[in-house]
This record gives structure tokens, C-alpha cells and sequence, in this order.
């Protein structure tokens, strides 16, 4: 089989995990947009992790694998974000579909300054039912963060495997 999954899949989960799917096998073009929408449906609704152990850290943030296609070549996982916890600043090597569960973030965005570090140009309020997608650019400069005083949970689709994650994903960039 060439789906693989570490959560025993409730009607809701597979539901979200099947219009992902539907939406990935489209064109290239728009691809991350497309998967933006079929995630924003199924966010906040209390039963999409129910029976999975989603647990957070208070020293970083935790990826929970929830659905990997290895043949299409993309995952999807749950993030706990503890308050004050922040993503690095980061640009994507792949393309990037995401969507607030739980509580609210920040997405703030940076654009490289003369000195050819990251600049912040805003900061994006993200609550329960965002979504916000990107094209793999590394130029593109994000940072996620809860700001807010409890636990939040975010869905992310990413276009590599789950075990490219570490080299695949973020190309961060020195603070």
C-alpha cells in the first residue's frame, strides 16, 4: 500500500485526508491553494483528532504525523504549539499548506534587508479556521508563533515525505 498513516483514522480525519488527496492530484499550478481549501472544512471541528494522542512539549514545538502519501510524495501532520513557542524564520523548499485547528497564531513575514538578513513587513493574525499556503521559494520568509496564553494546534501539508522532513521542508534563515 503506498499510504501509510500513525493514527487509527476516524470518519472526519479520512474525510479531510480524502479531499487532500482529490486536491494534490490536480496541477501543479495552484496545487497548495487547492489544498488550503479542502483543509479549511474540517478545521476546529472537535472530532478531526479525536482518539489520537496529540501532545505538545514545553521546550519546542511537536509534529504529529497524521497521513504520508510515499508515492505522490507528500505528508500531512498536526503541530502543538505551547504558548510563546515560535517557528525558526524560514522560507519553504517545498510547497506549504496550512490551516489553525486550535486556538490562534501569528504568521509574521520577513523580507530580506540589505544585510541580507530577514526583516519583518507584518504580522497575520491566524485564528481557529486560517489557512495560508505558499509555492516552494525559500525567498518567501515566514515564522510562525502563539502569541496567545494557550495551546494551539495547526494542520500542515507538506510536498515531501515525512522522513525528507528534516532536509525537505524549512530552509531557515540565521536570526
Amino acid at each position: 500500500m503506498n499510504q501509510i498513516s500513525t493514527v487509527a483514522r476516524n470518519a472526519t480525519l479520512q474525510a479531510m485526508i480524502d479531499a487532500v488527496t482529490a486536491a494534490e492530484r490536480g496541477p501543479d499550478a495552484g496545487r497548495e491553494g487547492r489544498i488550503a481549501d479542502a483543509i479549511a472544512p474540517f478545521l476546529g471541528r472537535p472530532e478531526l483528532l479525536a482518539g489520537f494522542d496529540c501532545p505538545g512539549c514545553p521546550d519546542r514545538y511537536v509534529r504529529h504525523l497524521l497521513h504520508e502519501d510515499r508515492q505522490a510524495g507528500w505528508a500531512m501532520v498536526a503541530i502543538v504549539w505551547e504558548p510563546g513557542q515560535a517557528s525558526p524564520v524560514h522560507g519553504h523548499r517545498t510547497w506549504c499548506a496550512f490551516g489553525v485547528h486550535r486556538g490562534w497564531l501569528e504568521e509574521r513575514t520577513f523580507a530580506l534587508g540589505s544585510t541580507g538578513k530577514p526583516v519583518r513587513t507584518r504580522t497575520v493574525p491566524r485564528p481557529m479556521g486560517a489557512t495560508s499556503c505558499g509555492p516552494a521559494d525559500i525567498t518567501l520568509i515566514h515564522q510562525l508563533h502563539n502569541a496567545s496564553a494557550a495551546t494551539a494546534v495547526s494542520i500542515h501539508v507538506y510536498g515531501v515525505r515525512y522522513d525528507s522532513f528534516g532536509a525537505g521542508v524549512n530552509w531557515v534563515y540565521a536570526a
